[in-house]
């Protein structure tokens, strides 16, 4: 092993993935050690590791679930390819562990480490485990995990309430006063057909029934110019924005947050303390999303509505009873703060020298 523990950071493909890697790398340089990302060009971590400073070591691989057979194989014979490769490139690195995010760009990284006997740690905000951790659960040396249920998937002893990184600004935010009320649309930076027609379909409502709510939408690209356009005409108050780049402040605005329930979403709406409805993405893998709302709605922090009942009125309808009953309202927020874990990105960096120095 080298004098300076390095480390692979696996996992790939979305923000979701990549972001905590990142807020983990910088603790983890703090520290004195050094990080290592594998990952694919199409990922966002193409653009967003180097951004940070960060060496990213590019594999081939895809996904493997909810393909035609001809795509499967191809892909497993790629994992299977980039795994002898990952091998290989273990022996010259010798890294002291692996922290891996989920997904299927951890998947060649993981199993060359299980290979060659490095210890893997791995990081599961979802309230299900994702195919590759699920799948390599029994042999991790350590879980970090953002729900209580999520334990049953690994082996007993081996896991820690520590949440996903979130910026500490999330943190800060401090309880909403009493002075309007400000409802955030948000389905992540590509936007959502479905909370973006909803939103839609639920102005005439809001103007017939003179409520004095105003509303920051983010819509992602592909609707805004239409939905901008309409939304101009209502004369209701507010702003549409294709994509928020300051996301606390935007949550520091809201009464009440309508998100999708991905693992940064309520991570994020945890930390800010806000009530939130959450639509889960109907076809998100193994319904983690539908997961992470129920234990959100169980919690008291949200309220749960599936994807094919969002729609103008029932928006209408959600938003109204929340104005209506301002102690539900922060009821929720502080339920959902107390799902909240601090300093995730510190405690996994902490982990992982202790893993290196254990091995």
């Amino acid at each position: 092993m080298n004098s300076v523990p390095l480390f692979v950071m696996a996992g790939g493909g979305t923000g979701g993935h990549v972001i905590p890697g990142i807020a983990v790398a910088r603790e983890i340089y703090r520290r004195g050690g050094e990080v290592l990302f594998v990952g694919t060009e199409r990922g966002v971590e193409s653009r967003l590791v180097p951004q940070a400073g960060y060496r990213l070591e590019i594999i081939r691989v895809g996904g493997i679930k909810n393909l035609g057979l001809l795509t499967r194989v191809a892909s497993l014979w790629r994992l299977v390819n980039e795994t002898l490769e990952q091998v290989i490139q273990f022996g010259k690195w010798q890294p002291a562990a692996v922290f891996s995010m989920g997904g299927y760009v951890a998947g060649p990284p993981v199993l060359a480490a299980l290979l060659r006997s490095v210890p893997v740690v791995v990081m599961e905000p979802n309230a299900i485990p994702g195919f590759t951790n699920r799948h390599i659960a029994r042999w991790v040396s350590r879980a970090l995990i953002s729900f209580e249920e999520t334990a049953r998937f690994f082996p007993k002893g081996r896991t820690e309430l520590t949440g996903l990184p979130v910026r500490e600004e999330f943190f800060e935010l401090q309880a909403k006063d009493d002075s309007g009320f400000t409802v955030l649309i948000t389905g992540g930076s590509q936007g959502s057909r479905t909370l973006n027609e909803a939103a839609r379909a639920s102005w005439p409502l809001f103007l017939a029934a003179d409520l004095p709510v105003r509303f920051i939408h983010q819509t992602g690209l592909l609707m805004y110019e239409s939905v901008a356009t309409d939304f101009k005409q209502t004369g209701l108050a507010g702003e549409i924005t294709a994509f928020i780049a300051d996301m606390p402040a935007a949550f520091g605005q809201a009464d009440l947050i309508v998100s999708r329930s991905g693992a940064g979403a309520v991570s994020e709406i945890a930390a800010s303390g806000r009530a939130s409805v959450l639509i889960p993405f109907p076809f998100a893998s193994d319904q983690h999303q539908l997961k992470n709302a129920e234990a959100f709605e169980r919690a008291g922090a949200a309220r749960l509505l599936r994807d094919s009942e969002w729609t103008g009125q029932k928006f209408f309808d959600v938003v109204n009873e929340l104005f209506l009953d301002r102690a539900r309202l922060a009821a929720m927020g502080a339920a959902a703060r107390r799902l909240a874990r601090h300093g995730a990105a510190q405690r996994a960096a902490e982990i992982l020298m202790e893993t290196a120095g254990a091995n």
